[in-house]
């Protein structure tokens, strides 16, 4: 049965639970930012994406070690994970899941994923993946966060969904792809989701097909921002080339701030599963880590 650790500092404080190491709350001066999973929009809060993000044709792939077979988004999410390490101070926790039998015949491959929540600023939290390979193979890899965060902020109930942007660092220009069949993602029909700009307005409609995914953005940070009120927050992705912007269909009253390392497989990529855009090889003994940080405002 899942269980759940609460971590704080100052005025933050976060909660994640066992199944899936997934954060499921995250206030400042007690008031929640994040989304409470309410089942009638999407009943998760913040999934843990690993060893893929997104799907895979027909949810298979073939790798140099056999076949993968794995829902959308991988293994990480639907395991209990072990809390490996908590501070003294109660500021971070740790979390751990490794290969079993059973994760072999789906992904053949042996690793240990660490799942750390540290409060690192007065209105920060940071999430940090660590991966490393402990088998005696190459292993290919994604990561991904998937928090989702109240909108209105609270503190900013005078607002509404469409009063809110994401704004970049400067201006850019960035061609997005679309969801095909399967979850699968296509360029054949990019459209400019941000044109030489530094905000993208948020409306219930920029999501009719799905997640948004911004490629290299500048800086590797975005801000979700009321424009009346300044509440949000920031989101700082160093290692993270991609990003999803996500919220479910029938009005949904969050958004999602998604940073992959990887993606869905693309329409034009074959099915073997180091061919797959923005994968990562970790050597046999090797570790690769990369973290996001959360500043709330």
């Amino acid at each position: 049965m899942a269980t759940i650790t609460t971590i704080s500092k100052g005025g933050v404080s976060a909660k994640v639970s066992s199944m899936g190491a997934e954060l499921t709350s995250l206030a400042l001066d007690g008031r929640e930012y994040l989304w409470q999973a309410d089942p009638a929009f999407w009943g998760k809060h913040a999934p843990v994406l690993f060893p893929i993000v997104g799907s895979l044709r027909n949810d298979e792939a073939m790798s140099e070690q056999g076949p993968c077979r794995m829902p959308r988004h991988g293994l990480a999410r639907i395991n209990e994970h072990s809390i490996s390490e908590v501070a003294e101070d109660g500021s971070s926790v740790t979390f751990e899941f490794t290969s079993t039998p059973e994760t072999r015949e789906v992904y053949p491959y042996d690793f240990k994923l660490n799942m750390t929540y540290a409060i690192t600023g007065e209105a920060t939290l940071a999430q940090t993946f660590t991966v490393t390979n402990t088998g005696s193979v190459p292993m290919p890899f994604s990561v991904g966060g998937h928090p989702a965060f109240n909108v209105p902020a609270p503190g900013a109930e005078d607002e509404v969904f469409e009063d809110y942007v994401i704004e970049f660092t400067e201006p850019w220009t960035c061609e997005a792809p679309t969801i095909a069949e399967g979850g699968l993602l296509t360029f054949d029909n990019a459209w400019t989701a941000v044109d030489n700009s530094s905000e993208l307005p948020i409306t219930h409609e920029l999501f009719a097909n799905d997640a948004v995914m911004l490629t290299d953005v500048p800086g590797n940070t975005l801000t979700l921002r009321g424009t009346k009120s300044g509440r949000g927050v920031r989101m700082d992705f160093p290692g993270f080339d991609y990003i999803g912007i996500w919220s479910a269909l029938g009005d949904a009253p969050f958004v999602a701030l998604e940073p992959w390392t990887g993606h869905a497989t693309l329409t034009s990529e074959d099915d073997v599963f180091e061919h797959k855009r923005g994968i990562t090889i970790l050597e046999p003994g090797a570790t690769h880590e990369c973290t996001i940080s959360m500043t709330l405002l």
